[in-house]
């Protein structure tokens, strides 16, 4: 009863594996390596430079170059959302004296400026008119 049962488990271990081949193929060579690895890698790094790294390096340089370029005088908002006129600069530490109400002073990093101050009625002109109301009374 055992010995069938051994024979059988036997010759369907020897269907599951595959038969070798006749002849062992030798390396594919640099063709097989390019299509196989190096040209879909070499795709995606492609992809990510141009649609991530190139935008984001051609922004932080604008951002440097409007940072270099601010004057006293200017009107600036922090990344903490302080909002002051630029006083004066300090080169040597890279910051800059905001001034947030009359004789109220404060030293800022410049890398934490982060845009111009909006211009009162210009940001939020939309939203500050309300659709006018009908002011006639009903019959």
């Amino acid at each position: 009863m055992v010995a069938p049962l051994l024979s059988g488990l036997l010759t369907l271990a020897d269907a599951a594996t595959p038969a070798a081949p006749a002849a062992h193929p030798g390396p594919q060579g640099i063709g097989g390596l390019l299509n196989g690895f190096l040209f879909p890698m070499a795709l995606i790094f492609a992809v990510f430079y141009f649609m991530l790294i190139r935008p984001q390096q051609k922004k932080q340089k604008e951002q440097a170059d409007w940072l270099k370029s601010l004057k006293k005088g200017d009107e600036v908002t922090t990344t903490g959302g302080i909002v002051g006129r630029i006083t004066g600069f300090h080169e040597p530490t890279q910051t800059v004296v905001l001034e947030v109400q009359e004789k109220v002073r404060i030293k800022v990093l410049r890398s934490h400026i982060a845009s111009k101050a909006p211009t009162p009625g210009v940001a939020n002109a939309s939203a500050a008119a309300p659709a006018p109301a009908d002011t006639q009374p009903s019959k």
